[in-house]
């Protein structure tokens, strides 16, 4: 389990080499939620267009220069494998990325540009973790992208933020993939915040989290969901840990729901993001989330990496 000390480390470690992100508000959306305050921390403004690069660099930092000769390697649907190419490319090291036949293209070509490897496998989502791993087992270094304390401790840096941009938040809401992000910023909110409310969302179709509170132990899934920077085919032990500890609930919401909600955010609050990023509103909007009239709610925007065309045939 990570502590509030790492991620503090890990602010210190990035801070030079990332973004503070904005945290807007939208009195529209607010209003449509039941007259909340309502607050988007804008990680579709991060570098690398996610929240995924804060974890990826505090990652690649602490590799020792032997680690830094062999290279890392990792498994993702896009975000982190940008983030990590670009993060490894800025510590003078090389990175390997697999992921998913279906990933979206403009995330296997941007994974490119920042200078990464990708090497794309079809099938099951266990397959290509087991790909990574075999490649790690060559030599190369894994950076799991949110079983890897490194990674969650950077992920939680945007709850530092949060804490000093809205200090009286009642309500935070985070998306939640394999759990880094939310696993990062509950631990780094807490012990400050203790009355904050915490809550992740999940899509209907890639769900690990929510059945691994309700099994007691951390589950697989297949996922299937328009929000492929949520599907991740698991909860790992040490997210699903600290989701158990530190959030008071997690919740589900449809694709359709998601897609909706993408298209509120791009309409009202004129933020483009991803089907990922558009989870927390989904929540608030189907009433799965609901919050006091007046008080402040946080909903975190975590990445805007959406393929044009795709883009277009969602809405």
């Amino acid at each position: 389990m990570i502590s509030k000390g790492d991620v503090l480390a890990a602010r210190e470690r990035i801070r030079d080499r990332v973004h503070e992100t904005p945290l807007l508000h939208s009195t529209r959306l607010g209003a449509a939620c039941g007259g909340i305050r309502l607050g988007f921390k804008c990680e579709s403004f991060q570098r690398t267009g996610s929240f995924k690069a804060r974890g990826a660099l505090n990652a690649v930092m602490q590799l020792d220069e032997a680690e830094r000769a062999r290279g890392v390697v990792t498994v993702s649907a896009g975000n982190h494998a940008q983030a990590l190419a670009w993060a490894a490319s800025t510590v003078g090291t090389t990175c390997v990325t697999v992921m998913p036949e279906v990933a979206p293209r403009s995330k296997v070509e941007a994974t490119r540009g920042y200078g990464g490897v990708v090497e794309q496998i079809g099938g099951e989502r266990q397959r290509i973790f087991d790909r990574a791993q075999q490649i790690a087992g060559e030599g190369r270094v894994m950076i799991h992208p949110f079983e890897d304390d490194r990674v969650a401790a950077g992920a939680g840096t945007v709850g530092l933020e949060i804490l000093e941009q809205a200090p009286r938040a009642a309500t935070l809401v985070v998306p939640i993939g394999g759990g880094g992000l939310i696993a990062g910023i509950a631990v780094a909110m807490r012990e400050t915040r203790p009355d904050l409310r915490i809550i992740g969302v999940e899509p209907e179709g890639a769900n690990a989290m929510r059945r691994s509170l309700d099994a007691g132990s951390p589950q697989r899934v297949e996922p299937r969901t328009v929000a492929d920077g949520l599907a991740a085919p698991m909860a790992g032990a040490m997210t699903y840990d600290a989701v158990r500890r530190y959030v008071d609930d997690v919740v589900v919401v449809s694709d359709d729901q998601i897609v909706s909600a993408l298209r509120d955010i791009l309409l009202y609050a004129k933020l483009v993001v991803e089907p990922a990023g558009a989870a927390g509103l989904a929540a608030l909007v189907t009433g799965k989330v609901r919050a006091d009239a007046g008080s402040e709610v946080v909903v975190v925007l975590s990445g805007g990496n959406v393929d044009l065309e795709r883009l277009k045939g969602l809405l």
